[in-house]
């Protein structure tokens, strides 16, 4: 009987750093010191890519292309994107660290689920060298996984599903019926519907949501669950089999799962 072996979780967003702000701060500085403004909004809108192809689309958005050219006296180039992500790199790795809580909920789940025989992977936009830093900190605090693949030496990042496949490669899972990648992005969603495993959202924490913790226990009511609705529609769009308000719901759904794919 198939059953899910595997979960693969994303990072910044979803297993930590709790409405993905390190990555969010960090190109909206790399831009501001190259005299170019992008807005929080605009750096979520393509989360979940690798951090350069994040920068490329970043540039090709046309207000900030049209003010590149009356800054700089003409178009931008490959050479501008490199100094970009290189003042992006530098930004990132002084504060990265610091944005490595876990998720309320996250370490408890995953222990569950690990104590259950279920293997735990990962992907990430993050560069391996980014991650040499994120996964110590992370551990530290009490997360660990079994895996974790970058785009590293691979065709492409997400939403391309490679990191995927390498995940189940590495931890010997056969079957991608047996597989769910969890994730807080878009690009997470696309990236599962790719590689053909289960795709869950997740909300609470999201940087499709883009809040704090702060800010999720002070906004009214009304307006949260109408954000909170917003995120899902987009989810479900983008082709989720599932989208969840936080991790608490990861267990139940995996035994639902289960016994549909028994039936």
């Amino acid at each position: 009987m198939k059953k899910i072996e595997c979960v693969i979780m994303d990072w910044a967003g979803t297993s930590v750093d709790y409405g993905c702000f390190a990555p969010v701060a960090a190109f909206v500085d790399s831009f501001k010191q190259m005299g170019l403004t992008v807005t929080a909004a605009e750096t979520r809108a393509h989360m979940g890519l690798t951090k350069i192809e994040e920068i490329r689309a970043l540039f090709s958005i046309e207000r900030v292309g049209k003010d590149f050219r009356e800054k700089y006296g003409r178009d931008y180039t490959e050479e501008d994107v490199q100094e970009c992500y290189k003042r992006f790199q530098k930004v990132l790795f002084d504060t990265l660290e610091d944005y490595t809580e876990p998720i309320p909920g996250v370490v408890e789940v995953i222990a569950k689920l690990r104590a259950q025989g279920i293997k735990i992977g990962s992907t990430t936009g993050y560069t391996q060298k980014m991650m040499d830093v994120v996964i110590p900190a992370a551990e530290k605090k009490g997360y660990r996984i079994d895996n974790c693949v970058t785009s590293d030496n691979l065709p492409g990042g997400r939403p391309k599903p490679y990191m995927i496949y390498r995940n189940m490669c590495d931890l010997d899972v056969a079957s991608r019926f047996s597989v769910l990648k969890y994730g807080d992005t878009i690009a997470d969603i696309r990236e599962g519907v790719n590689a053909g495993v289960w795709s869950v959202g997740v909300i609470m924490g999201s940087n499709e949501l883009g809040l704090t913790e702060e800010e999720t226990r002070t906004l009214p009511m009304g307006e949260l669950k109408c954000r909170m609705a917003k995120v899902r529609d987009r989810m479900y769009a983008a082709g989720a089999d599932y989208v969840v308000d936080t991790i608490a719901e990861l267990s139940m759904l995996i035994e639902d799962i289960n016994e549909r794919m028994a039936l």
